[in-house]
C-alpha cells in the first residue's frame, strides 16, 4: 500500500496520495493545497487513477488545488466536503480573506461533481473505505476520515482538527474550541490508542500519544478546557 504525504503551500498543508495497491492502481487524494502542479506530478510518477477527492474542510490551505486537480484527469472525479463547508470550495477566494491574493492564476471554480461527507457517511474508491467523522470547531464542516483496510490496523486522517501536540486553531469564521473539544471527546478519544492520526499539518502521531502527551487533551480529561495559544493549522 501506497500512502504519499506531501507537503504543500504557504502553510505546508499535507495531502495524502493513498494508493492501497501501490504505484500503477487507482487512488485517493486526501486535500488539495492551492499546489496543483507537485499533486499532478506526484500522481503522474506513481502512474495512480485518481477516482476520489476528499476534503477534511473548506479552508484555503486544503482546498485550493481542487478545480485544476481534478479538471486534469481524463474522467470524472467526485469531489466529497460536509455541506457545512460547501460555501467555501464553491467561492474559494471570496471565502479565503487574506489569502485570495496568494493563489494568482489558479482555476478555483468549482469542481462539476460535489458530493457530502456526512457524519457516519462511507465513501469507497479504489477498493478502500473511509468513514467519515463530523468533527465540528476549526471549520462548522470539519471532518476527519478513518480508513479501515481488511489487512492493515486503521488510519485517522484528522485534516486540522488533531495534530501532534495540538490542535487546529478556532479563532476564524465558523471555528469554536468549545465544538473542537467536545468533537474531540465524543468522536476522537474513542479511538483506540494504538491507531495512526495523519495530520493536515506537521508530522504524523497516534491518539495514544495524544491522549498522554497533547496539552489540550489531558486538559481536556482533566476537566479543564484551556484555549491556550498553542493552536495552529
Amino acid at each position: 500500500m501506497l500512502i504519499e504525504k506531501i507537503p504543500l503551500w504557504l502553510a505546508e498543508t499535507n495531502a495524502y496520495l493513498v494508493a492501497p495497491d501501490g504505484p500503477g492502481g487507482e487512488c485517493v487524494l486526501v486535500d488539495a493545497p492551492p499546489d496543483p502542479v507537485a499533486i499532478l506530478d506526484r500522481l503522474q510518477f506513481h502512474g495512480l487513477r485518481l477516482v476520489a477527492l476528499l476534503s477534511t474542510h473548506g479552508h484555503i490551505d486544503h482546498i485550493g488545488g481542487v478545480k485544476e486537480v481534478v479538471k486534469a484527469q481524463d474522467h470524472p472525479v467526485p469531489v466529497h466536503i460536509h455541506e457545512l463547508d460547501r460555501h467555501m470550495l464553491l467561492d474559494p477566494r471570496g471565502t479565503s480573506g487574506s489569502f485570495g491574493q496568494y493563489l494568482g492564476a489558479l482555476d478555483v471554480s468549482a469542481p462539476e461533481l460535489i458530493e457530502g461527507l456526512d457524519d457516519g457517511q462511507v465513501v469507497r474508491g479504489a477498493g478502500m473505505k473511509f468513514t467519515c467523522l463530523h468533527t465540528p470547531g476549526h471549520t462548522m464542516g470539519s471532518v476527519c476520515l478513518r480508513l479501515d483496510m481488511d489487512d492493515a490496523p486503521p488510519i485517522l486522517f484528522s485534516g486540522d482538527h488533531l495534530f501532534a501536540g495540538s490542535i487546529g486553531r478556532t479563532d476564524m469564521a465558523g471555528g469554536s474550541f468549545q465544538a473542537l473539544m467536545e468533537s474531540m471527546a465524543t468522536k476522537i478519544m474513542p479511538l483506540n490508542d494504538d491507531m495512526a492520526v495523519l495530520p493536515g499539518h506537521g508530522p504524523n502521531t497516534t491518539i495514544g500519544r495524544e491522549r498522554a502527551t497533547n496539552p489540550f487533551i489531558v486538559g481536556m480529561l482533566q476537566g479543564d478546557f484551556d484555549d491556550a495559544p498553542r493552536q495552529w493549522g
